[in-house]
């Protein structure tokens, strides 16, 4: 029996985008909750909260307007895929779907700056996906509970990359 069809979400971002991150594709309980980001213990939230001043609790259309108003975009690599669960390690690589970036970087061409939010993220990009501008691109460590890397550690290495223009 084949894997169940996970399906992405339209990307968070504004008329302003300068920042993309990037993640790899939605964990279930993002899907099941139509958030990005969706698993509480995914450090996502707490870390944006952080650098742009609202909390990781408050409500999901206040943080991702704040994300916006601060030039932050956010998406996944995939527009869909065959997955059992959340690992990445999980995804079909056969039924990877990329999302449209040629469409993205066309309609919001101020993006200079793209993040990898893990591994996953840009061994995907860079197999799947053929138009990219001339961006930075840097790989942050992922956000997801699997990645044990201290919380501290982290948020010290999304602030660099995040406030450093």
């Amino acid at each position: 029996m084949a894997s169940p069809l996970v399906h992405g979400l339209p990307p968070i971002i504004g008329e302003g985008a300068h920042t993309l991150i990037l993640g790899n594709m939605l964990s279930v309980r993002s899907v099941a909750t139509a958030q990005y980001y969706g698993n509480p213990r995914n450090a996502f939230w707490r870390i944006t909260g952080e650098l742009y001043g609202f909390g990781a609790d408050d409500p999901y259309d206040d943080r991702t307007a704040a994300l916006v108003a601060n030039g932050i975009a956010v998406w996944d690599v995939l527009k869909e895929c065959r997955r059992a669960g959340s690992l990445d390690s999980a995804v079909e690589p056969k039924s990877m779907v990329g999302n449209d970036f040629g469409d993205l970087f066309l309609t919001y061409p101020g993006i200079s700056r793209v993040f990898f939010n893990g591994a996953a993220a840009e061994t995907n990009f860079n197999r799947l996906v053929r138009v990219a501008p001339d961006a930075d691109y840097r790989r942050l460590p992922s956000t997801s509970p699997a990645q044990t890397m201290r919380y501290e550690h982290k948020l010290a290495i999304w602030r660099e990359a995040l406030t450093t223009h």
